[in-house]
């Protein structure tokens, strides 16, 4: 079933039937186009026949698991993710992060939860395609430890000038860190900073994103020069 409404194109990846129809209609009602897969099978046919603006993938499938999808996703397009847990641990979030979603939400959802961390991302995900789509637009690169940082194309380059993949979220991380270097920033300060909002105070999800993202910019991850942690107070970004 897709909705004929015009709209973002949401691709349900779910093998409850209940949960795959009354998702979707609740998207059709606002606006969103709604195509649906079972299984990692199934998802890619669906990108076959075009590729979706958001992928909204839960995590325990027959087959191949969500987290397997979502590498595979990860390696092939440039899509939006939103992992779907069966539970509130702490662990579902955290590996769902740790394979590049944007975000996550536990079953059982409220759709209107699910609605609000749809345009979310899509929100943060239209921005950035905008700013590389744009005609010619003026590059402004800001130094990130080994990397730099594109603030007009909203890329991220290695050492040896090839882009490295990065999220949304993770560049509206980088950028709030470039912008305020030298300053120590609560884990509070950068949720709100980056929009975040919607996560908790005390997830851990900033903290899996700084992971992330040493593993990227960092000479040596597990000893971090650039993204420092300050004991009690959060994060620093040291530049220069």
């Amino acid at each position: 079933m897709i909705s004929a409404m015009a709209g973002e194109r949401v691709l349900i990846v779910d093998d409850d039937a209940d949960i795959r129809e009354s998702t979707g209609e609740y998207l059709a009602e606002h606006g969103f186009r709604t195509s649906f897969a079972t299984d990692g099978e199934q998802m890619r046919d669906a990108f076959g026949a075009g590729a979706p603006d958001i992928v909204l993938l839960d995590l325990n499938l027959p087959g191949e698991d969500g987290l397997s999808l979502a590498r595979w996703l990860r390696r092939h397009h440039d899509v939006a993710i939103i992992m779907v847990t069966g539970s509130a641990e702490v662990v579902d979030r955290v590996i769902g992060l740790e394979v590049g979603a944007d975000d996550y939400i536990a079953k059982p959802f409220d759709l209107r939860e699910l609605r609000a961390r749809l345009r979310s991302v899509l929100r943060r995900t239209r921005a950035r395609a905008a700013a590389a789509s744009q005609n010619a637009p003026a590059s402004k690169r800001v130094r990130v430890g080994r990397c730099e940082l594109d603030l007009a194309t909203h890329q991220l380059f290695g050492a040896d000038g090839r882009e490295i993949a990065i999220t949304s979220t993770d560049f509206d991380l980088l950028k709030v860190f470039a912008e305020n270097a030298n300053r120590v920033l609560s884990r509070d300060q950068l949720l709100t900073m980056t929009s975040n909002r919607e996560w908790e105070p005390f997830d851990r999800a900033i903290d899996i994103r700084i992971a992330r993202l040493r593993r990227k910019i960092e000479s040596d991850p597990e000893n971090p020069g650039v993204i420092r942690t300050v004991r009690g107070a959060g994060y620093m970004f040291v530049s220069g």
